[in-house]
């Protein structure tokens, strides 16, 4: 862990056990912290902010860039822990650690932008001046699908505009998180203004949301954990920002290019091995071209290598993150397949090493109130339904609790307006 400019284990002794989950063989053990542990990092950020809140933003901006041009020297390295500890494929990896790089680039720059504001009030004689001020500590709660990106996203912001920051990686993650802590020791920011503890939701997760200290909580992760989130905030009202699960639906009218089409939909479902929350989670296709997509998506999603993206380039996905998502994902499959969905493609797990892999899955004949359909898989299965209408299809696709979003595939510019609005 990194509390208060220094590296330490946690003083319980306990640790967690971090598994490649494309082999299922442990990478490494990382310390589980303690909830008076967190409460130590919440103490440091919160000293820190009385003094890092006057740092110029210019300097605090170049901070950020020194992180970026950190994370491009070392980007092999990052991209390589990235795969192991997540599954990535190796491009798509790699794309996240730049991409970080970059975000905390744009955000060292937008320290050149941060001012007030002067308006001309309706009263005579009177002008309202608008001061930004920081709100003080912020709790970054990280995921595992996209656990360095979200370190960029977190941080990069807080930092510049004068706050201060806990960072709790995943359990399932938690190495690349530590591995930059690194990073942020050798740019020479201020001790405390930067802490990463490792440690389960339950403890350290729970002591982030409900501390009085913390100013704003920001989480990226499942709509079950946002809502803990939510009660534990409203104990001391502290600020919330949520990006939390989705149900996105595509749909493909009969007008679209259809190959075009297939692809981005087959592309969006196998990214990151299934396990991106916006990306197209459930399929609308108009009647008269559904014989023809739900044939071209079956083949072309048979046709995707499924292996350990670390011991082959070319394969195109990988596993799971961990055992759970395996049955989770298996176990809704096959009550959909129980209650009459036929698999036109996959459908089952795979045997690779001991690691949690599950076929790309396409599924028919399945009711628009069903599970499949109505919650989020969080892995590679599309379920299927048609339509005569564009209308209804978009009240198909808006029969959600889910938002995020949604994508249609059109020659029509009318179209694709009328679904947006």
């Amino acid at each position: 862990m990194y509390i208060n400019g220094e590296f330490m284990d946690s003083k319980s002794g306990n640790e967690i056990t971090v598994i490649n989950p494309s082999t299922g063989e442990e990478i490494s053990t990382v310390p589980e912290a303690t909830r008076e542990e967190a409460q130590e990092a919440i103490d440091a950020a919160y000293e820190a902010e009385k003094t890092w809140k006057f740092v110029p933003a210019a300097t605090r901006g170049q901070y950020l860039h020194e992180i970026a041009n950190e994370i491009r020297e070392h980007k092999d390295l990052f991209a390589e822990m990235l795969q192991e500890e997540q599954g990535k494929i190796k491009s798509l990896a790699m794309t996240e650690i730049l991409f970080s790089a970059d975000y905390f680039d744009y955000m060292g720059s937008a320290s050149r932008t941060y001012e007030g504001e002067i308006l001309q009030s309706d009263n005579r004689n009177e002008n309202i001046m608008i001061a930004k001020q920081p709100i003080g500590v912020v709790a970054g709660i990280l995921p595992w699908n996209f656990p360095f990106f979200l370190i960029a996203r977190k941080m990069g912001p807080a930092l510049v505009t004068g706050n201060t920051i806990v960072l709790k990686p995943s359990s399932d993650t938690p190495n690349l998180a530590l591995e930059f802590a690194k990073t942020v020791e050798k740019v020479g920011i201020p001790k405390g203004v930067v802490n990463i503890i490792s440690g389960r939701g339950g403890v350290v997760g729970d002591e982030l949301t409900k501390n009085h200290k913390i100013g704003i909580i920001s989480l990226t992760g499942s709509t079950k954990s946002g809502k803990r989130v939510m009660e534990g905030a409203s104990e001391h009202l502290a600020k919330v920002s949520l990006e939390l699960g989705g149900k996105a639906p595509g749909i493909i009218c009969s007008d679209a290019d259809i190959d075009f089409a297939v692809q981005s939909i087959i592309d969006s479902r196998i990214d990151n091995n299934g396990q991106i929350c916006n990306n197209c989670e459930r399929l609308y296709v108009q009647e008269d071209v559904a014989d023809e997509v739900i044939e071209k998506l079956s083949k072309k999603l048979s046709e995707v290598t499924v292996g350990d993206p670390m011991e082959d380039e070319s394969i195109g996905m990988g596993p799971l993150i961990n055992q759970e998502a395996l049955d989770k994902v298996s176990g809704m499959v096959d009550r959909a397949v129980e209650a009459g969905g036929k698999i036109t493609a996959g459908g089952h797990k795979l045997k690779i090493k001991n690691g949690f892999y599950y076929e790309p899955t396409v599924i028919t004949n399945v009711k628009q109130d069903s599970e499949i359909v109505q919650h989020e898989v969080f892995g590679p299965v599309l379920p299927v339904l048609t339509f005569k209408t564009l209308d209804e299809a978009i009240e198909m696709a808006n029969d959600t609790t889910y938002g995020l979003t949604s994508s249609i595939f059109t020659q029509n510019l009318d179209t694709a307006a009328r679904a947006a609005n």
